[in-house]
């Protein structure tokens, strides 16, 4: 806290260079699709390097100590480190802006990816540790600059923005996994252990989607939309459908989008989790096990344009009730799901991914228009913090009740947790205290 005065002197220097953007709106729209634009490349240099590592970090682990029991610390790890990272890119941002925080974050996964390089070629077991909790932060990055297109956005534009952003993340991590062979051999040939390669294309990708930022995200999107708000508040007016500020905090919005994007988190990795496991349990083989999470994945992702237009046009809470709904079908398809039926299991694993998605964007966007510019980074990487802390007890979970009980139990409970987002939502409508003027359908 000493150096305070410092960061509201970094902020003001910023802001002073942003005066002729103030009173120009098309000139905010043409900062607004720059940013999107800038966010999208970082974001397919982020989704290459967060799938990449993700791939064989457990494989990498096992080989490494030549035992199966250690095999779920990378994951533990990265989840650990994504949550950490998710709490100091939102303060960072908030204090010094977005280029700052996500180029930061994205430089300091790469530096773990590096790390774990330098581990495998040493065999050194802590090393590899302490590597993959820093990787974690590129990880917690990639899922906050889903933000950064939102701090300009017209109220009526934020979940398209946050959407552009999610299927941009989409072609790194579909072109990730697919390295990992040739990757691996590179390594190889280089005298560094085939399972780390991966590491080595997690390094670069990180490095250049916080280099890209760093370089090109200007003018600062938050400190601008901080700046257009206290313009707005100098002179007395109202946030219209011109300026995409509001003007206080809605405490209400922040606990319902916070708590449809942990449900949505908790239901989707617990089932996803134990699907390769319940799969292989009834013989069927990874190149099986590959298809069906990995058309869970683009499930995840591919439909987040439409989402993103759905989510501004028919609503957040009607779209959180979609989230719903659609995860309650795939919990009770994934349970009823015969064991040797591939086409059931895909459909499953293909709406849970799609309400997941439902579940993101319209909680994301219900954050944004709760939060004012001032706070708004600070607050958004304290949710993350929740959303990977639920998506890890979920994990968590799921392995224990289909231990004690089964895979169809643990579908249909999470199917039917999912529906706690209904009260959720009429929660939210039965005492709203939403600016009118951002006209944004709830």
């Amino acid at each position: 806290m000493t150096h305070e005065p410092e960061n509201i002197h970094h902020i003001e220097r910023q802001a002073s260079s942003m005066q002729r953007f103030l009173n120009s709106p098309a000139m905010q729209e043409r900062i607004y699709k720059r940013t999107l634009l800038i966010v999208v490349i970082s974001q397919i240099f982020g989704g290459a390097g967060l799938a990449a590592g993700v791939t064989v970090g457990a494989l990498l682990a096992q080989d490494m100590l030549g035992a199966d029991s250690f095999a779920g610390i990378p994951s533990a790890l990265l989840t650990l480190g994504s949550a950490l990272a998710a709490l100091l890119v939102g303060r960072y941002s908030q204090r010094f802006g977005r280029r700052y925080g996500l180029a930061g974050g994205f430089l300091v996964g790469g530096v773990g990816a590096i790390g774990v390089i330098v581990a495998a070629v040493g065999h050194n077991i802590l090393l590899l540790f302490v590597s993959l909790l820093i990787y974690g932060a590129g990880t917690a990055t990639n899922l906050q600059a889903r933000y950064a297109g939102t701090d300009l956005a017209k109220p009526t534009q934020r979940a398209t923005a946050v959407s552009i952003a999610m299927v941009s993340t989409t072609f790194g991590a579909v072109a990730g996994p697919n390295l990992v062979e040739v990757m691996g051999r590179f390594a190889a040939s280089i005298g560094i252990p085939a399972l780390a390669g991966p590491f080595i294309l997690g390094a670069a990708a990180f490095i250049l989607a916080g280099l890209v930022l760093m370089c090109f995200l200007r003018p600062d999107p938050m400190v601008l939309a901080k700046a257009i708000a206290e313009a707005q508040n100098t002179k007395g007016s109202t946030a219209s459908d011109n300026h995409p500020q509001i003007q206080g905090r809605n405490d209400r919005g922040i606990v319902v989008g916070a708590t449809v994007m942990s449900l949505t988190q908790i239901v989707m990795v617990a089932i996803m989790t134990m699907t390769p496991v319940h799969m292989k349990h009834h013989g069927h083989g990874l190149s099986e096990v590959g298809l069906v999470i990995g058309i869970h994945i683009g499930a995840m992702y591919l439909p987040s344009l439409v989402t993103g237009v759905l989510v501004d046009k028919v609503g957040r809470i009607a779209m959180s009730f979609a989230a719903g709904g659609i995860l309650l079908a795939a919990g009770v398809l994934a349970a009823v799901a015969p064991a040797d039926s591939m086409p059931v299991l895909i459909a499953a694993l293909a709406l849970l991914g799609l309400g997941w998605n439902f579940g993101l964007i319209s909680g994301t966007a219900l954050i944004v228009d709760a939060t004012h510019p001032s706070t708004r980074a600070k607050t958004q990487g304290t949710i993350d913090v929740l959303i990977a802390l639920a998506g890890a007890s979920g994990g968590a979970l799921s392995g224990m009740v289909v231990a004690h009980s089964s895979y169809a139990t643990l579908s249909l409970a999470g199917g039917f947790l999912s529906l706690l987002l209904i009260p959720v939502g009429i929660w939210f409508h039965s005492k709203r205290s939403v600016v009118k003027s951002e006209n944004v359908p709830l």
